[in-house]
C-alpha cells in the first residue's frame, strides 16, 4: 500500500470516527428543536461541521466551488432545513451564501425546495409572509442523504487511488 493511499486510509478513519463520536455524544436526529437564540445554534452547527472537515482533511483550506454546490442543491437544502428545523428560502439563501460563499438566485433555490416538497423530502408549512419548510420524513431524507454520501466518497478514494498512478504515465 502506498503512502498516499495510507494517508487517504487514515483521513476517511479520523473522519467516520469523528462522526461517531458526535454520535455518541448527541441522538444522530435531523429534528432541530427551536431555540431562543436559534440563528446562532444553526450557525455554531455549521462552523462544528466544517471544523471537524478541516481537522482531517490535508487542506488548509476547504471551498466548495459552485457547481458542486449546484449540483448537490437538494440535498445541502434538506441539510440546512434540517438544522433550522423549519427555514424558508430568505433564511436558506442567506445561510447559504455566509457559509458556503455562493449567490443562488431564488429562482433557483425556490423551484428546488418545491421540487423536494412535491418529493415528499419537505412539508411547506404556509406563514403570513412567506413559507417555512421544515422535514416531513426523515428516514427518507437520511437514505438520500447517506447514499449521496457514499457517492461522493466513492468518487474521491477512486481519484485517491488514481493519483499515485499518475507519476507512472
Amino acid at each position: 500500500m502506498s503512502n498516499h493511499t495510507k494517508h487517504t486510509g487514515a483521513i476517511l478513519n479520523k473522519l467516520a470516527n469523528e462522526g461517531s463520536m458526535n454520535t455518541a455524544a448527541e441522538p444522530n436526529t435531523l429534528s432541530v428543536e427551536r431555540k431562543e437564540n436559534h440563528q446562532s445554534a444553526v450557525e455554531h452547527d455549521l462552523e462544528e461541521m466544517m471544523a471537524q472537515v478541516v481537522s482531517v482533511l490535508p487542506a488548509d483550506d476547504v471551498r466548495f466551488e459552485d457547481d458542486l454546490l449546484k449540483e448537490n442543491l437538494e440535498e445541502v437544502l434538506l441539510m440546512l432545513v434540517a438544522l433550522h428545523g423549519e427555514a424558508n428560502g430568505k433564511e436558506l439563501l442567506s445561510t447559504l451564501a455566509t457559509y458556503f460563499d455562493i449567490q443562488l438566485s431564488p429562482g433557483i433555490v425556490y423551484p428546488a425546495l418545491h421540487d423536494l416538497e412535491d418529493e415528499a423530502f419537505l412539508e411547506m408549512h404556509p406563514m403570513v409572509r412567506t413559507k417555512e419548510y421544515s422535514i416531513s420524513n426523515e428516514d427518507h431524507v437520511r437514505a438520500t442523504l447517506e447514499a449521496t454520501m457514499v457517492q461522493h466518497l466513492a468518487f474521491g478514494l477512486l481519484l485517491s487511488a488514481f493519483l499515485p498512478r499518475l507519476n507512472s504515465l
